[in-house]
């Protein structure tokens, strides 16, 4: 019912179009590699492989791998913080609006945004502490730059790049290479798993 939901709200969209579906995690996995969509809406539940797994393998075997929007019933599920430290690009409530969902994805597909970034930081500051990563904040500070590690405080508010620029008076180019070179001494895909990285090191603080 739900993918049903989905395919029709989605493929109403003349700018979007659904390529394919799948009933669990393993069979997600062979159709992404088979058809390779753009964005993927995952379920974070599934039988045979979970979304945080499907996840995971997805976006470690792939070149050019999708990005990944977990689709959840509840917002502060530890599962769902599992599969955005595992790549994913954000979540989406299954009780979402349509119009909801359709901005999701197109966010998703075409900007530097942090999808829904208030959600994502309320889900770091609940899971981070009790996950609390071996890597302390000095470590990490020590690894970057004193631009880097501005540019990470701010995505981890959920600014943009064009926002950032602003913000430090930049321009969008060079915010881009301190955006790309943070995310590579973290070690991670995208800005989620940079702001999950964040609040688990310390480095940047829940308020």
């Amino acid at each position: 019912m739900v993918r049903t939901a989905l395919r029709a709200i989605l493929g109403a969209e003349e700018d979007l179009e659904v390529v394919g579906e799948a009933t669990t995690g393993a069979e997600a996995v062979s159709v992404v590699r088979e058809l390779r969509p753009d964005v993927v809406l995952m379920d974070v539940r599934m039988p045979e492989v979970d979304g945080i797994r499907a996840t995971e393998q997805l976006l470690g075997g792939m070149d050019s791998p999708p990005r990944v929007i977990v689709v959840t019933t509840f917002e502060n599920d530890s599962y769902v913080y599992d599969a955005l430290r595992a790549g994913a690009s954000g979540f989406l409530l299954k009780r979402s609006g349509a119009d909801e969902l359709v901005q999701a994805v197109r966010l998703v597909a075409r900007t530097d945004s942090l999808l829904f970034p208030s959600a994502v930081r309320a889900l770091a500051a609940e899971h981070a502490q009790a996950r609390r990563a071996k890597t302390a904040a000095g470590k990490l500070r020590a690894q970057l730059s004193d631009r880097e590690a501005e540019v990470l405080r701010l995505m981890a508010r959920g600014l943009s790049n064009a926002e950032i620029a602003e913000q430090l008076v930049l321009g969008a180019a060079t915010v881009k290479t301190h955006v790309a070179g943070a995310l590579a001494k973290l070690g991670v895909r995208n800005r989620t798993q940079a702001v999950i990285a964040a609040y688990e090191c310390g480095f940047v603080s829940p308020r």
